[in-house]
């Protein structure tokens, strides 16, 4: 059986699901290849059910060591860590259902098996009997994402040794954990289960915790870490997992030499590999970079005309958000709509740890570094009423400005929910506002956002309540 279509995305995670939408939504015959899940791993195993346990998590650390602050008090707290996950399950199948509502209401064919393009507009599909599908398209977007990066000596057994995948979906926690890797998923899973009451080590090769983040948030978090009981071990190197018949002992090196940490269990987070292996991308001539990940121009157009890649297999920014809108790019690109270029620096990025961090942009350093001319505003969240009531005054809002023309650079938030307050920040970038635009601009009083004003205000050094 042969069907003709205008577009085929092959995997439906969050770029690929949207890039189908907005093709459909633009009148294009379309179809979605996915061989495990709706959805793809942002829904399934990722950055949805992650945060569901992160809600858990703050409960728990809230009953667990902060009922006095609150005026609470009880007998035999039970924490039952199986039933947030079982939360966290039911929260991911609600969405991976609804993926499947969308396709069915944007009339695009679900094509359940493993998609391989054998030639320029030609997919065959395989599910998992075995029986083959030929797809015949005018158009291919490859949108198969990627995957933890595990070195081959380290053995990932799923009970001893994890990747988030075997983490999110187990029901019991660990009683200690070695978390090798400080970036947004390991310190994410250090909040879930340091809350829960897992003696927590992180590993990290870098200097600093979330290595990739302003150097200021990272102390923040760091400091905040700590005082957790999180213990951190930067500039350190794993030499070698081993299991025990109890758990693993993770070799490390660093600045005081070599040492032995025991835990129950051995996450790795070190990073991702893209999915570009075993989709036929190199036999029809897809141009791949040194490290595998698929070359696409700002219109998401591979070297190979009526090929397509957007999200994680491209290499740009390894986040869900932005392969969403690169999806979009791509399937405005095709049918010849009005479209936008994407500007991944730009792009908002946010870490769910306790506090949250969260940026765009560039660091200080980096504008200095590019040849701006900076000013800085800063407003800490102990001098905000609402983060007071909520006993979550850790942190600041950081906002960086040209010093010549006013244009906002960048910004960085460390404190109590500031993913939420970020698109503020970054719409106003976008639209070329200044930071003494967003300074008289009224927020509501109390709010969280009001530090977002208030270090607007800061620019200039004229930060009202400090």
């Amino acid at each position: 059986m042969s069907e003709q279509y205008d577009v085929v995305v092959l995997g439906a995670g969050p770029g690929g699901y949207v890039s189908a939408i907005r093709a459909a939504q633009l009148g294009l015959k379309t179809a979605i290849v996915e061989k495990k899940w709706l959805g793809g791993v942002c829904l399934n195993v990722g950055c949805i059910p992650s945060k569901a346990l992160l809600k858990n998590a703050d409960l728990a650390e809230t009953l667990r060591e902060r009922t006095k602050e609150f005026g609470i008090s009880f007998e035999n707290l039970q924490l039952d860590y199986s039933v947030a996950v079982k939360r966290s399950r039911q929260v991911s199948d609600r969405l991976t259902k609804g993926v499947g509502f969308l396709m069915k209401k944007n009339k695009i064919d679900v094509l359940m098996g493993a998609g391989k393009i054998t030639a320029p507009g030609t997919i065959v599909v395989t599910d998992e009997k075995g029986a083959a599908q030929e797809v015949k398209t005018k158009n291919i977007i490859v949108a198969t994402g990627a995957q933890s990066t595990v070195p081959p000596v380290w053995k990932i057994d799923g009970e001893k040794v994890l990747t988030y995948t075997e983490a999110i979906l187990q029901t019991k926690r660990p009683a200690s954990a070695v978390i090798i890797g400080a970036g947004a998923i390991g310190v994410e899973f250090s909040t879930i289960w340091n809350s829960y009451g897992t003696d927590v080590t992180i590993v990290e090769m870098l200097p600093q915790i979330l290595p990739l983040e302003d150097p200021e948030a990272s102390a923040e978090l760091a400091k905040a870490y700590k005082k957790r009981g999180i213990k951190l071990l930067t500039s350190t190197k794993v030499e070698s997992i081993e299991t025990t018949e109890t758990g693993v002992k993770v070799k490390v090196s660093g600045a005081d030499g070599e040492q032995v940490l025991e835990a129950e269990q051995a996450m790795v987070a070190i990073g991702f590999r893209p999915n570009s292996k075993g989709f036929g991308l190199e036999e029809v001539g897809v141009k791949l970079d040194q490290r595998g990940f698929v070359e696409v121009d700002d219109a998401m157009r591979t070297n190979v005309p009526g090929i397509y890649a957007i999200g994680d297999v491209t290499g740009k920014l390894l986040l869900a958000h932005v392969a969403s809108a690169m999806g979009m790019v791509a399937a405005e690109s095709i049918a010849g709509a009005h479209t936008v270029k994407l500007d991944y620096r730009m792009m908002p990025r946010a870490v769910y740890s306790h506090p949250q961090v969260a940026s765009f942009g560039y660091t200080e350093q980096q504008a200095k570094d590019a040849g701006y001319e900076i000013k800085v505003g800063r407003f800490n969240f102990i001098a905000n009423g609402k983060s007071l009531g909520l006993g979550e005054s850790a942190g600041w809002a950081k906002i960086i400005s040209d010093a010549k023309y006013g244009e906002i650079l960048g910004a960085v938030l460390v404190g109590p929910d500031v993913s939420e307050l970020l698109p503020e920040l970054v719409l106003a970038q976008r639209m070329e506002l200044t930071a003494e635009e967003i300074a008289r601009t009224v927020h509501a009083h109390p709010t969280l956002s009001e530090v977002v004003m208030e270090a607007a205000h800061g620019v200039e050094g004229l930060p009202i309540h400090m």
